[in-house]
């Protein structure tokens, strides 16, 4: 979709459940939002993944330069307003973890956690950037191409599919987007105001990373207090692409660590999937009848199995519906419908699950439950 914010239309990919946490991922220079596609597969079982194409990148504006760090991160800050989102997990590479930082530091507390990839405080030396801004201008991306992939990748995966994509993604960069990004990397240095962020944070680097070293990012991790330090071996500046697997891994790890507290983990769950304003009625009508089983419903279905890994939100839902319809829980079957909204499962995906009901668990069963699934999307889909 694109969204209109100030001089931009800005093009953004979002998947996952609508009540999932979100979860915002910036891509790196000369590249775009794609370089993500391997982990928002993945975590947007369960995460509301969002990922906007950088200003003159991608489908998104190209307006011209130089930009900045803090014009990139007022672009966030506008399309997050945009779409309604307050706090959210922040993910970048390489210019995208520079832009990351500066958000977080622009607009504290709406950072629920950074994870930053192969990038840093800073990437000197700044003539650098200035030099290669005026060879782009001048004579297009094609003259750096072949030095920006050798620093992307490693040797072994040079002509490895994934790197022509790479490669399509860079020659089809706007020249202006490409030098004026690289002029906001120039002029870069987020010492100071990283070293004074309260987030937790995860540093992700590639091993064999030519453009930010591994130093670079060690430097990172001790500027930000509790964060971790994650190295993928045998991979370059892009290991999004590279070593999809891994970098989908750590930041996995780091986004659902293992649970200690149950019942924690199934209030989070239960008030993505149900609704915070569900939650807060259905707390505040406990008393000391069901306190017991209010505990032990959280902890035990919301804590212990819808936190499970094995199946996303959506299927969750669905299965949930079907079982509730089959058994004829009148009262729990709308609850999940409403939820349902939540889950990333449509009307459609709906009535396919209840055309299963009739076929193996009755029609009489199934025609109950499109009677309650009318009434409750008619509620919730004005």
């Amino acid at each position: 979709m694109f969204i209109k914010v100030k001089d931009l239309a800005i093009h953004v990919l979002i998947e996952g459940p609508p009540g999932g946490a979100p979860l915002v991922l910036l891509h790196s220079l000369g590249t775009n939002s794609h370089i993500w596609d391997a982990q928002a597969a993945e975590l947007a079982r369960s995460s509301r993944v969002i990922r906007p194409d950088l200003r003159g990148h991608g489908l998104t504006t190209c307006t011209p330069g130089p930009y900045s760090m803090a014009q990139f991160a007022d672009d966030l800050a506008g399309l997050m307003e945009a779409l309604g989102v307050n706090q959210f997990h922040l993910g970048g590479i390489s210019i995208g973890g520079l832009i990351a930082q500066a958000f977080a530091a622009a607009h504290p507390g709406r950072v629920a956690s950074l994870m930053l990839v192969d990038t840093a405080l800073a990437i000197p030396p700044a003539q650098s950037w200035i030099d290669r801004a005026a060879i782009v201008r001048g004579q297009g991306i094609g003259v750096i191409a072949d030095a920006v992939i050798a620093r992307w990748v490693t040797a072994g995966f040079m002509d490895a599919p994934e790197t022509s994509g790479l490669r399509e993604m860079l020659m089809r960069t706007p020249a202006e987007g490409y030098a004026a990004a690289a002029e906001a990397i120039a002029a870069a240095d987020l010492t100071a105001s990283t070293g004074a962020l309260q987030v937790p944070a995860l540093i992700v680097v590639g091993d064999q990373d030519l453009a930010t070293p591994v130093a670079s990012a060690e430097a990172l991790n001790a500027a930000i207090a509790g964060s971790a330090l994650v190295i993928i071996e045998n991979a370059a500046h892009i290991p999004t692409v590279e070593k999809p697997a891994e970098v989908t891994a750590a930041l996995a790890a780091f986004l659902t660590p293992p649970i200690t507290d149950y019942f924690a983990a199934g209030m989070n769950v239960r008030k993505q999937v149900l609704g915070e304003a569900h939650v807060a009625r259905a707390t505040a009508g406990i008393t000391d009848l069901d306190r017991d089983f209010q505990a032990f419903i959280t902890r035990t279905a919301w804590g212990s199995v819808w936190t499970r890994p094995g199946l996303d939100r959506r299927t969750r839902s669905l299965l949930t519906i079907a079982m509730m319809a089959s058994l004829g829980h009148e009262e729990e079957l709308k609850l999940h419908l409403r939820a349902s909204k939540n889950t990333g499962a449509t009307p459609a995906d709906v009535a396919e699950a209840l055309m299963q009901v009739a076929v193996y668990a009755g029609v009489p069963a199934a025609n109950a439950a499109f009677r309650a699934a009318k009434e409750i999307f008619r509620e919730i889909y004005p």
